[in-house]
């Protein structure tokens, strides 16, 4: 009977998990292909690294749909909406792609292990897997701190002479949106660049330019840029020329990136120290007593 009765269990668990999956199939097929006609994001998506690129389509296809049926998927909704954000991936990622993106690599990695462990023929460690399986899981995060860290460093780099160039176009009779499509036009393609395309597309399809740029602030996640946003909204507000107040702002964001690439310069020489001591040091002392302790042996 209890045979029977778990044959019968793992029948309706297949029936159920097969039909679930045949009834979204066109819905995939219809979403597959329209991203396979969208070149640009494709290759936007293999920018990301070699492990989003080739698990997307297995935890898109099979994790995000379960996912997105969990009862408390507002709460990794309301974590993660921020980081993706930030990091410039709303486009190719959703919370839910992401938590399953999470919950893929707790397979994926350990399949992974024994895959490289049966190729290469090692003996390595079978308890090594539920380590593995914890890193996968916590991968996820520590890739996108990177990416949140690499855009914010790239938008630093690239706000000086943004600013210097909206403050110019202002001055000379142009709006803030012509000024700012202006920016976006001559400007090197950035992640700040595309943050100011962004904003344009909001107002254009009806936000404000005060809630546009508190949008913008709310995605970058900087001090910055949100000195920045307020600034701009302040002056939109009683009407005061943003001409002057943006050149004040260039100096003053040029400023901070020369004080931040100073910090830099400063920590450069401790984080040095280390693989000096105990790698370029001996490497220099082997060089220099080599010849010597060879001529003292021939000496004996």
């Amino acid at each position: 009977m209890l045979m029977w009765a778990a044959i019968v269990f793992i029948g309706i668990a297949i029936f159920i998990i097969t039909n679930t999956m045949f009834q979204d199939e066109e819905e995939f097929k219809a979403q597959e292909k329209i991203e396979d006609a969208d070149v640009s994001s494709k290759k936007a998506v293999d920018n990301h690294g070699i492990i989003l690129k080739y698990s997307r389509p297995f935890f898109k296809r099979y994790a995000s749909p379960m996912v997105a049926q969990m009862k408390a998927k507002s709460k990794f909704k309301k974590a993660y909406r921020r980081k993706l954000a930030s990091s410039g991936l709303t486009e190719y990622l959703t919370p839910e792609d992401f938590y399953s993106f999470k919950l893929f690599l707790i397979l994926g990695f350990p399949i992974m292990f024994m895959a490289l462990r049966t190729f290469l023929e090692e003996t390595w460690d079978l308890g090594l897997i539920p380590v593995i399986a914890i890193v996968g899981y916590i991968y996820p995060n520590i890739w996108i701190s990177g990416k949140i860290e690499q855009r914010r460093k790239d938008v630093t780099m690239n706000m000086p002479f943004a600013v210097d160039m909206l403050a110019l176009s202002v001055e000379a009779g142009l709006d803030f949106i012509a000024a700012m499509t202006k920016v976006v036009e001559k400007a090197k393609p950035s992640a700040l660049n595309e943050e100011f395309t962004i904003l344009l597309k909001e107002i254009k399809v009806g936000a404000s330019r005060a809630e546009a740029l508190r949008n913008m602030a709310w995605r970058i996640n900087m001090i910055t840029m949100s000195s920045f946003c307020a600034t701009l909204i302040a002056a939109d507000s009683v009407g005061a020329s943003i001409g002057p107040i943006l050149k004040a702002l260039s100096m003053e964001i040029r400023q901070k990136k020369s004080a931040e690439v100073e910090k830099a310069g400063a920590t450069a020489a401790t984080k040095i120290l280390f693989p000096m001591m105990f790698l370029i040091v001996p490497a220099v002392f082997l060089i220099v007593a080599a010849p010597l302790v060879l001529q003292f042996l021939e000496d004996q």
